[in-house]
């Protein structure tokens, strides 16, 4: 048998796929000698799979092995995706909760990372700080929801607000993580080289955070839809969270799964966006995952 042998720290540092011991090491992942399948080998996989769950689910609701009542069925959900689009106020439903999801996003993370990043500036704010950013992160952010409906209304603003309490905290600890991570060397040099601390910041400190705020924005953008969400959930005049409430008050369990589909496509082409958003500013740069 062939013995492994341990990668050393230049491989394991590597981006590139490195032969080790009879392994491949892949992103930082020990995997075993298989060939990657072909992109539409795995597509046809996926979408294979994803019919024979529908087919599976509508053959057991007809048949009797699924209740419809509680569970519906891909047909009863196909009637009443036409029945919403026909009246068509699902559309102005899925742009508000849109709206809601990306301004809470965008706000909630310029907002964490200033909060973030200030805190390399001084030692002692950040140990004062840190405390209240931990605890307001352990804080079930649902729990501020009458809070912030009371003081921002029933409208966009209160759901902006919501999408931004769960956002901001977020990106906050992240990048604080990434200031703690700043190469002390690089510091020491940019200042023996006559920099000043403004030169420190936005030359050493700002783009050695910047993958650890990227690597935050993919949790972010679902948090935000989470907020806007919660906020309908509460009390809305519209939007998707307010749909899925009202199917859930007269049980009407297909426009349910409307509301949800809806927003996983939402939430796909949100995360879609995101990412190559955060291919774009971080391209040539090593992205750190936290």
């Amino acid at each position: 048998m062939t013995e492994d042998i341990a990668p050393t720290k230049r491989q394991t540092r590597s981006l590139h796929p490195l032969p080790v011991g009879g392994l491949k090491r892949r992103s930082g992942v020990v995997i075993t000698n298989e060939k990657p399948w072909p992109r539409a080998a795995i597509w046809g996989l996926q979408v294979a799979i994803f019919l024979a769950a529908v087919a599976g689910w509508e053959a057991g609701a007809q048949n009797g092995l699924i209740d419809p009542f509680f569970w519906s069925s891909p047909s009863r959900i196909a009637t009443a995706f036409v029945i919403v689009f026909n009246e068509g106020t699902v559309l102005y439903d899925t742009w508000f909760t849109f709206s809601a999801t990306v301004a809470g996003f965008v706000l909630g993370s310029l907002l964490g990372a200033v909060v973030g990043l200030s805190l390399w500036w001084s030692i002692n704010a950040a140990a004062v700080v840190r405390p209240y950013i931990v605890v307001f992160n352990a804080v079930p952010k649902i729990a501020l929801g009458p809070l912030i409906i009371l003081i921002f209304g029933i409208g966009i603003a209160s759901k902006i607000a919501l999408a931004i309490a769960f956002t901001s905290v977020i990106t906050a600890l992240a990048a604080y993580a990434g200031v703690l991570a700043v190469d002390d060397d690089l510091v020491k040099l940019t200042l023996s080289l006559g920099g000043r601390r403004r030169d420190v910041f936005f030359k050493v400190v700002l783009p050695s955070c910047l993958p650890w705020i990227a690597s935050s924005l993919h949790i972010n953008i679902g948090m935000a839809l989470a907020g806007a969400i919660a906020g309908e959930f509460i009390s809305s005049q519209y939007g998707l969270g307010k749909i899925i409430m009202y199917a859930g008050a007269t049980y009407d369990m297909a426009l349910i799964w409307v509301g949800i589909i809806i927003l996983a496509l939402l939430a796909t082409g949100l995360y879609a966006i995101v990412s190559w958003g955060e291919h774009k500013l971080m391209k040539g740069q090593v992205a750190k995952t936290i």
